[in-house]
């Protein structure tokens, strides 16, 4: 008898934005739609006046706007968002209005199905990713579901460069820039068993490295990979699959990294996720 077939490993995925066309067009706007298994992650270019609008959107989805500005509407409530200023928008009818020429990010669940179909990397994921744990939702915020605004420069800290936000759903690293090319001696290797992680370039060029795992099907081996991607750009690194990433530019490099549903680890740390007091854990 036959030994059983092995899943082949999920291939990554290297959007690169400022080479591609984008999936969507609309009057003042262009946006590139890029997913994991539990996420998508839909980046503007935009103009002053552009609409990027959600109807019934049935859970929450994050909006950055790293350069130029916007203004988010849901419900009665409206926020500004300046540059680099992150906001946590709520189900139900929503959009985001840009009132400077920049980019905007927004980051949704994979619940945003009509964005998960549109991804440049959709047949990736046709077998439903079965190696990523179910995107179950965390508890609902307390103060209950609402607009929530967050200047960066009020949570940057001396001693991290990150600045985790979470949501019910989703959780969303916005790093530090880094100034000058990472040093090849401080690399920092690592994966995850049942998540994925997408970088989000935003500045700069960056040299992704991955390395997958060895199975017991010779034939499955996979090369490692070295990828240099420039900005804007997305990447996802399938579970189980070590990486690293290491801006290799002069000059503010910036990187955005994305997560789905909330990792466990990062929350357990006392005073690491920035509005932990916003969000209860499981």
């Amino acid at each position: 008898m036959s030994a059983p077939q092995q899943a082949a490993p999920r291939s990554a995925t290297y959007a690169a934005h400022y080479d591609t066309a984008p999936q969507q067009e609309a009057p003042g706007s262009r946006t590139w739609l890029t997913r994991g298994a539990n996420f998508v992650i839909a980046v503007s270019q935009v103009q002053p006046g552009a609409v990027l609008a959600r109807a019934a959107q049935p859970d929450e989805y994050f909006v950055f706007v790293p350069s130029g500005a916007a203004r988010v509407s849901a419900g009665p409530e409206a926020a500004d968002l300046p540059a680099e200023t992150l906001a946590i928008v709520p189900p139900g009818d929503s959009v985001v209005e840009a009132t400077q020429a920049g980019l905007v990010v927004r980051v949704f669940s994979a619940r945003a199905a009509d964005l998960a179909a549109a991804s440049v990397n959709q047949a990736i994921y046709a077998d439903g990713a079965p190696e990523v744990a179910p995107a179950t939702p965390w508890p609902d915020p307390p103060a209950g579901f609402r607009l929530r605004r967050y200047a960066l420069a009020d949570h940057t800290r001396a001693d991290s460069n990150m600045r985790i936000f979470r949501s019910t759903n989703l959780m969303v690293n916005v790093l530090g820039k880094r100034p000058v090319p990472r040093d090849v001696h401080a690399l920092s290797p690592h994966s995850h068993v049942d998540f994925e992680q997408a970088s989000l370039a935003v500045q700069g060029t960056y040299v992704h490295h991955l390395r997958w795992p060895w199975t017991k099907d010779m034939t499955q081996w996979r090369d490692d990979e070295h990828v240099e991607v420039g900005s804007p750009s997305v990447t996802v690194m399938p579970a189980g699959v070590l990486h690293t990433s290491q801006n290799v530019s002069e000059g503010d490099c910036w990187l955005i990294d994305v997560f789905g549903p909330p990792r466990l680890d990062f929350s357990s740390k006392p005073g690491l996720v920035c509005n932990a007091d916003e969000y209860p854990m499981p």
